[in-house]
């Protein structure tokens, strides 16, 4: 199949500000490679809004380095996954610098025998105080031979900080389908609306419009 492959090296310099949109939706025979590297200065903004819909394989990989004081940076993404789809993302945040923040939020919808990979590193290195960093992983199963695998991870080197870290793995709430169908929704749509209601918040964060309503299309 096609081999796509996309990358990015994104100096951020100080006082700027930079938002990055991602939309993958390669065939079905395609495989997909993918990688951001950003390094910003003082009091600069970054953030990566990735949305992978195709693709027999994709990978992505997303770097994100303070150099300076004062930085922020936020990473989403959502991967919707049917069939024999894999979608695997890495993603490493490097806090060599003290007060910035990072936050992290990355949700899987697998459908069919569909895999998912999340595996994200949060380093703060020595002397990165007041260091503001949080980092989730949500996945939502929509078949039973689906499969997720999320490894979140912090590495604390500083003592002054406030880290945290997560991950969820569940399928859809049998009670919430059950209140919808009585309310005479069928089980499609029963269906649909939970799984919009787990990706809507990822969704109205995207900055350009015609991504935004195309994934909210798919």
């Amino acid at each position: 199949g096609l081999v796509a492959s996309a990358h990015w090296n994104i100096p951020v310099e100080d006082n700027a500000m930079v938002a990055l949109v991602r939309l993958q939706r390669e065939g079905d025979l395609a495989l997909h490679v993918a990688s951001v590297a950003a390094r910003l200065g003082r009091d600069a903004r970054f953030a990566d809004h990735s949305f992978a819909l195709g693709g027999a394989l994709s990978r992505s990989d997303v770097v994100v380095s303070f150099g300076a004081e004062g930085g922020e940076c936020v990473l989403n993404g959502l991967f919707s996954l049917d069939g024999t789809r894999v979608s695997d993302t890495h993603s490493t945040v490097d806090h060599a610098r003290p007060h910035c923040s990072s936050r992290e939020l990355y949700k899987g919808l697998l459908d069919g025998r569909s895999r998912g990979v999340f595996d994200g590193l949060v380093l703060v290195r020595p002397g990165a105080q007041k260091t503001d960093a949080q980092q989730m992983n949500k996945n939502l199963l929509l078949s039973p031979e689906a499969l997720s695998h999320s490894t979140p991870r912090l590495e604390i080197l500083a003592d002054d900080v406030k880290c945290k870290h997560g991950s969820t793995t569940g399928q859809l709430d049998a009670n919430a389908l059950f209140y919808l169908r009585s309310r005479g929704l069928g089980e499609a749509a029963a269906r649909s609306l939970l799984t919009w209601a787990f990706a809507s918040d990822l969704l109205r964060a995207v900055p350009v419009a015609p991504v935004r309503r195309a994934v909210e299309a798919h």
